[in-house]
């Protein structure tokens, strides 16, 4: 009979949960400092950040990989230099900063935690970058402060952002202000358009009412009284019928001017002009219908060509000619045109001793339909020299008047010589 044995297997020594906890107790001071400065070693080399600490005598006693590279030096170069000489010697613009300015190193002095975002670091190469910073004071366990910690970063991008935002922020402004201009033009427009056509109907109801009311009066005249008039008498009432039409037509060829360049539609067609045979015969023309009112022409040159369009410049001078006679009747001095030419241009200068221009109206002489204080009671629509302007504008030229109440007035026109459309 077979025989069977049982035998107890041979273990290895065990140990204890009070030994292990033992063992652990007696390893943990060592792990754990190793443990914590490896773990603060793999922040420091995980953060973006640049972190870097400095002693009381601004020496580096710790740099992270982020800090080095940043300011383009190794690790191992920078620890135990002063960090001031190294990234923060100078200003933004160049100038040397003086370490005892530095926020980083005043956290020393007063233990205070100092931040700045409008400086610069600087790097190796000896560019610059601008910085975001935090100096913060490490302190012992008496609270005794040895050395500081200085966390940074490059915000090149954010200062190009908001570079680039401010100056959007610049733009949209001045877009806002110019529209906003615009705007104000555009209502201020319409304020003077709203006074025109104010101003145009009191005038047409004016200046239309009369002669219509005369006409009226010398055609019921005539019916009423034909048989009884003098072959005179009807002849002085159908030549008042006359003027007051003609009167109406010349407003209505004023409106329409006006119309015209304002909508750019009047030409301009220069052509050659001897000046001084053109204002004679002018001057001769205006005193056949001017009895009371002698003109008188004065040039120092016998002949003066210039390429002027013909029908505009008659009409600035007929204008003025004629408000200078109108505004001077029954003067004993004469009217002087005087034409001169300088440089290229040519001057047209009227002088009148008539009734002057009030001071308040000689800024707005110019503009359509004003019409002085001082003429009230005389016939007119306050469009001739608007229209006058609008002439010596297309030929790129220029007016001026001086007056004096009671003394009289000077108008001065110049105009190019060769003035041309192309």
């Amino acid at each position: 009979m077979r025989q069977y044995y049982w035998s107890q297997p041979v273990s290895k020594p065990t140990t204890t949960p009070a030994e292990v906890h033992l063992s652990a107790l007696r390893a943990s001071p060592e792990t754990d400092l190793e443990t914590l400065r490896r773990q603060h070693e793999l922040i420091l080399n995980a953060v973006g950040e640049g972190v870097y600490g400095l002693d009381l005598a601004g020496r580096v006693t710790f740099v992270n990989p982020a800090a080095a590279s940043m300011i383009g030096w190794e690790v191992q170069d920078l620890i135990g230099q002063s960090m001031h000489s190294v990234l923060h010697h100078s200003k933004p613009d160049g100038q040397p900063y003086p370490i005892h300015d530095c926020p980083i190193y005043q956290a020393f002095q007063d233990g205070r935690i100092h931040r700045a975002n409008t400086e610069v670091f600087w790097r190796k190469d000896g560019s610059s970058f601008p910085v975001e910073y935090i100096s913060t004071p490490m302190q012992d366990q008496q609270g005794n402060v040895i050395g500081t910690v200085v966390t940074f970063q490059d915000i090149t991008q954010r200062k190009w952002a908001e570079t680039l935002l401010q100056r959007t922020n610049e733009e949209l402004e001045l877009k806002v202000r110019d529209r906003t201009d615009q705007l104000h033009r555009a209502n201020q427009e319409l304020q003077e358009l709203s006074d025109l056509k104010s101003r145009f109907v009191s005038m047409v109801c004016h200046e239309f009412r009369n002669p219509l009311n005369n006409i009226l009066l010398s055609a019921s005249s005539l019916d009423r009284y034909d048989a009884q008039l003098s072959q005179e008498q009807r002849q002085n009432y159908l030549q008042g019928v006359k003027n007051d039409v003609e009167r109406m037509t010349q407003m209505i060829d004023d409106i329409l001017v006006i119309g015209k360049t304002e909508a750019h539609k009047l030409m301009v067609e220069p052509q050659p002009i001897e000046l001084v045979q053109f204002c004679h015969g002018l001057v001769v023309e205006m005193q056949a219908t001017s009895d009371q009112q002698s003109l008188l022409l004065l040039s120092r040159h016998r002949h003066v060509m210039a390429n002027l369009d013909k029908k505009l410049l008659r009409s600035i001078l007929t204008n003025i000619l004629s408000n200078s006679i109108r505004y001077s009747h029954h003067h004993q001095n004469p009217i002087h045109l005087r034409l001169s030419k300088r440089s290229g241009q040519v001057t047209f200068q009227i002088c009148d001793q008539g009734i002057g221009i009030p001071r308040e109206d000689l800024p707005h002489l110019f503009e359509p339909f004003h019409r002085g204080k001082n003429v009230s009671n005389i016939p007119g629509t306050g469009l001739g020299l608007n229209i006058v302007k609008r002439f010596v504008d297309l030929q790129h030229g220029t007016i001026k008047v001086d007056s004096r109440l009671n003394v009289g007035t000077t108008f001065k026109i110049t105009l190019p010589l060769g003035w041309s459309t192309v």
